[in-house]
């Protein structure tokens, strides 16, 4: 979490939303992590976010490596997940921009599991299944020494691409005791300077904003066996800001449908109200947003 009034606003949605919509998992620990770097959080925000429950959580983190994208979301999830060894059987990181809206069931992992994810939206940098590897991705599963037994075929989230495993950073429900998070961290932050992947920056900068997520996927391929990853239903962290693009038969008709979505932003479109949600959803938005 961020101290801006959009990262603020997200935050509150969240929180409110697990505290109104989640069922007998309402209740649970709600922490937020918040990077230190001179600026502080609006009073208005820290005495909602305090008043639900929330915890605040600052963390400090290396200048240079807060200008990388998405650096400050590696770091806080290994923080979390090392706070929360030996306190829980399940850690859920879910990025501020997520909204609950059902009791999140599927978040109690099957036993045997030990990761609960959901593949990325659409394919962007990722691999078809069908096709040759490419020089990142090839780099990506020899970086973090994922054996070629465990890259399997998976479905893209909206625009129904076979893909080799690419999970989503923004959901992840793991068992702490796993270290996933911390290896995430501690992997991406030893590959992103490399020269070999810099220099594939230079030739798609999608790849220096993406890189975070592929090197979590390589982790999580590399730690686990593939009948430890649980693959959560695509009712979990659908993406909102892709809802037009959406080609796969399990496309929701209505928000009221899902059990968590993602956006980016939407209630600062001045028509975001047409949304594809009911009246009383959208209202019970309109009255949480700052």
């Amino acid at each position: 979490m961020h101290p801006s009034k959009s990262s603020e606003t997200d935050a509150l949605l969240l929180a409110e939303s697990i505290r109104t919509f989640a069922g007998s998992l309402s209740q649970t620990l709600i922490w937020y992590f918040i990077p230190e770097y001179g600026k502080q959080l609006s009073a208005t925000a820290k005495n909602r976010l305090l008043a639900l429950d929330a915890t605040l959580i600052p963390f400090e983190i290396d200048n240079e490596a807060l200008r990388f994208p998405f650096s400050c979301e590696a770091s806080a999830a290994a923080l979390a997940e090392q706070m929360s060894c030996g306190q829980t059987d399940f850690l859920v990181w879910m990025n501020t921009n997520t909204v609950m809206l059902q009791e999140p069931k599927e978040f109690l992992l099957q036993n045997g599991k030990s990761v609960g994810l959901r593949p990325v939206h659409h394919t962007l940098v990722g691999s078809r299944y069908d096709e040759p590897i490419d020089p990142f991705w090839t780099l990506i599963f020899s970086y973090c020494k994922v054996p070629e037994n465990r890259i399997f075929p998976m479905m893209t989230h909206v625009d129904g691409t076979i893909i080799r495993p690419y999970f989503n950073a923004g959901l992840l429900v793991t068992r702490p005791e796993k270290h996933l998070l911390q290896a995430w961290r501690n992997t991406f932050f030893e590959a992103y300077p490399e020269p070999s992947f810099q220099e594939l920056y230079q030739q798609d900068e999608r790849y220096k904003v993406f890189i975070h997520q592929a090197i979590l996927s390589g982790v999580i391929l590399s730690a686990l066996a593939t009948n430890e990853i649980q693959e959560l239903p695509p009712k979990y962290n659908y993406p909102l800001h892709l809802y037009a693009q959406d080609v796969t038969d399990h496309a929701p008709s209505c928000l009221e449908e899902l059990v968590t979505f993602r956006y980016e932003g939407f209630y600062e479109d001045s028509e975001w109200m047409k949304i594809p949600a009911k009246e009383k959803l959208r209202q019970w938005i309109a009255k949480r947003i700052l």
